[in-house]
C-alpha cells in the first residue's frame, strides 16, 4: 500500500503523542494522513523498530518516520531504522537519501530529501545534513537541479523546511512550479498552522503541483498530553476537501 492521497493530491503529515493517539488521528483523517513517529524520541535503534512496529499494525504501514525537528545528527538512525521497519514514509536530510533507499531495499516507500530556503526565490539549500550544514559556504542550487539530483538518489519528493509559515512565500511559489514543471512531490514543512494552512495549500495547489504532503506539528498539539488534537485534524482534512 502507498501513500494514501486525498483525491490522489493531498495527503497529511502530523505526529503522534502515542500509540493510541496514532490510531486517533488515523480515523479522524479518513486515512489520508502519514502520522509521524521520531527516531529521536528512542534511545537507540532497536527499541524504535520494536516500538514502531506497533505503530506500522495500527496505521497500516502509513507511518513517517522523523528526524526529529529536522535534527540532522538522526540522519543515520532514520536510514537503519529503514533495515527493520519497511514504512510507508521516511523523513531525510538531503544527503543520505541514497543510503536510505539502499537500507530500506526496496523502491516502494517514499523517502523525502530535505532542502531548505536560501533567501533566492529559485534556489535551494541542500547543504542540510549534520556536517554540511555548517559550512561557511552553503550549498545552494537551482530547485530544478535539486529534484533531479533526488531522483537519482531514489528520493520521491522535496521536503522544504524550516519555511517559517509564510515567512519565504516567493520561495515557497517558486519551489511549487519547480516541482509542478518536474511532476515531482512537494513537502511544506515548518511553521504550518491552521491559520495559514489554507494560503500555504493554495499557493502551492495554484503552482499545480500534483501531490502534496503537509507536515502540520505543534501548532495542533496539545500542550499538555503531547498528542495531536484529533478535531484539528479533521479541520484540515475539511480545508483540503474544500481546495480540491
Amino acid at each position: 500500500m502507498g501513500i494514501n492521497y486525498y483525491h490522489h493530491r493531498v495527503c497529511l503529515n502530523v505526529l503522534a503523542g502515542s500509540l493510541k493517539n496514532a490510531e486517533e488521528i488515523y480515523q479522524a483523517a479518513e486515512k489520508h494522513v502519514e502520522v509521524g513517529v521520531l527516531s529521536a524520541s528512542y534511545p537507540d535503534v532497536p527499541s524504535a523498530v520494536e516500538d514502531m512496529k506497533k505503530y506500522m499494525d495500527v496505521l497500516e504501514g502509513n507511518l513517517s518516520v522523523g528526524l526529529g525537528g529536522g535534527n540532522p545528527a538522526q540522519w543515520k538512525a532514520v536510514a537503519e531504522i529503514a533495515k527493520g521497519i519497511k514504512a510507508n514514509h521516511f523523513n531525510q536530510v538531503f544527503s543520505a537519501v541514497g543510503y536510505t533507499r539502499a537500507n530500506v531495499g526496496n523502491e516502494s516507500s517514499h523517502i523525502n530529501a530535505l532542502v531548505s530556503p536560501s533567501g533566492t526565490a529559485g534556489m535551494v539549500k541542500i547543504s542540510t545534513g549534520p556536517l554540511s550544514k555548517d559550512c561557511e559556504q552553503p550549498a545552494v542550487i537551482p530547485v530544478d537541479t535539486a529534484i533531479a539530483m533526488i531522483r537519482e538518489m531514489g528520493g520521491n519528493s522535496i521536503k522544504f523546511f524550516p519555511m517559517g509559515g509564510l515567512k519565504c512565500r516567493e520561495e515557497l511559489k517558486a519551489v511549487a512550479q519547480s516541482c509542478a514543471r518536474n511532476h515531482f512531490i512537494l513537502e511544506p514543512t515548518g511553521g504550518i498552522s491552521p491559520d495559514n494552512f489554507r494560503e500555504i495549500m493554495e499557493i502551492i495547489l495554484q503552482a499545480g503541483v500534483e501531490k502534496i504532503i503537509p507536515h502540520v506539528y505543534s501548532s495542533i498539539i496539545d500542550k499538555e498530553s503531547g498528542n495531536t488534537k484529533t478535531d484539528e485534524v479533521k479541520k484540515l482534512l475539511s480545508v483540503v476537501k474544500e481546495l480540491i
